[in-house]
């Protein structure tokens, strides 16, 4: 086996190995005992931290060591071809290379991705009590629409008037409860009474 065909396995094993990874994170690959997509981390534990970010991944995990195989070899393929160092200082260079690359992955991750994710609680979801506006007239027994802020994000919902009752268009109202994708609202006008 040549240089090349060993910086150019490592990189191409690298790339692949990173392109599954990605397309597994949207499709959740599972190929044999094999997950792709999937990044676990846990609670570091005392004696356990070392290696460890803050987040509790490791710095040794699958997406730095793909990094680390990809940037190694494009490297040193490049190096091996395009410079004048001997194959000793190429390799070097070449490791170099590769930690730097599969440090500025983990730094990426744990520094600047992870700390925006959150996990997500059945409270952070619920609809009872959400107050909405009707984007889309709720007809007398019919379905309308209602639109309404939640976790800092603008969304919408069917919904049916809880007593039946139309409901035009711009009117504030209360979800009073939510079944099988629909919202059963009442005025917030009804709930709160006239104001004097």
């Amino acid at each position: 086996m040549t240089w090349n065909i060993f910086y150019l396995s490592c990189f191409s094993i690298g790339l692949a190995m990173s392109v599954l990874s990605m397309l597994g994170g949207f499709a959740h690959l599972h190929i044999g005992h094999f997950r792709f997509g999937h990044l676990h981390s846990h609670v570091p534990h005392p004696g356990h931290a070392a290696g460890q970010g803050a987040n509790g991944i490791s710095k040794w995990n699958a997406l730095t060591l793909m990094a680390f195989l990809c940037w190694f070899g494009g490297a040193g393929y490049l190096l091996h071809n395009f410079s004048v160092f001997l194959a000793p200082i190429v390799f070097l260079f070449s490791i170099l290379s590769g930690v730097v690359g599969a440090a500025f992955i983990w730094f990426v991750l744990v520094k600047v991705l992870l700390p925006q994710e959150k996990a997500m609680t059945p409270a952070d979801t619920e609809m009872t009590g959400v107050v909405a506006r009707v984007s889309g007239s709720i007809r007398v027994g019919g379905i309308g629409e209602i639109l309404f802020s939640q976790e800092g994000a603008r969304r919408s919902a069917a919904a049916r008037s809880e007593d039946g009752s139309p409901i035009e268009h711009g009117a504030e109202v209360v979800v009073m409860r939510y079944e099988r994708g629909v919202a059963y609202v009442r005025r917030w006008d009804d709930l709160t009474g006239p104001v004097p």
